[in-house]
């Protein structure tokens, strides 16, 4: 049975796990046109949440250069975007704009919350990711335990943004550490291995 942490909401009982700060460091290797990029990075990586039904989702990286002449990292990228649970929207819902929601939530409580599990056993879930760069990702994917698996359901760029067409995320959570990986499709390149990292909870 699900466990909610007190405050949550309960339909986000299936992610609750990755609420907190999160450090470590993770390796990028890439093609990029006729070369390998391969270094190593740093990355803080937080989940929150607000009273509503998403958690909040920010990371910062930079490039673990090294040199004691170095006195500040390298800014590498940054992300944010929401995680929840894929549910039809219901009038209880915040939205569109500023529309406050009516009523009580639908899924208010765990025993509500299990009738979104999926046939595979897990939860459905929707993630939007947003890039300074100009691109926004939206994936589709599951909750399953302590894994989660997604693929972009859509990519959107702006004019000036660099080519990137898909991508998949795993996150896991193993011996306490929080495990990722990223494949990305961009550069000319189809879906590649692209990054993973490895972190531990600090907050």
């Amino acid at each position: 049975m699900l466990q909610v942490p007190d405050d949550l909401p309960a339909e986000l009982a299936p992610i609750a796990w990755l609420l907190g700060v999160w450090e470590g460091s993770g390796v990028l290797n890439y093609p990029v046109g006729d070369d390998i990029r391969n270094y190593e990075f740093g990355q803080r990586l937080s989940f929150s949440h607000d009273g509503l039904p998403h958690l909040n989702y920010n990371s910062y990286t930079w490039l673990l250069d090294g040199g004691d002449d170095k006195p500040l990292p390298t800014p590498l990228a940054t992300e944010t975007g929401y995680w929840r649970l894929a549910r039809p929207a219901t009038d209880a819902d915040p939205g569109p704009g500023l529309l406050a929601g009516v009523g009580d939530p639908v899924y208010g409580n765990v025993e509500d919350v299990e009738t979104l599990r999926n046939t595979d056993g897990g939860f459905d879930l929707e993630v939007s990711i947003l890039h300074p760069g100009g691109v926004s990702e939206l994936y589709l994917g599951q909750v399953k335990s302590a894994r989660i698996d997604l693929s972009t359901d859509a990519v959107m760029r702006s004019a000036s943004a660099k080519e990137h067409s898909a991508s998949t995320r795993m996150y896991g959570l193993v011996d306490s550490h929080l495990l990722w990986a990223w494949d990305l499709a961009a550069l000319g390149r189809p879906l590649t291995s692209h990054a993973s990292g490895r972190l531990a909870r600090v907050d």
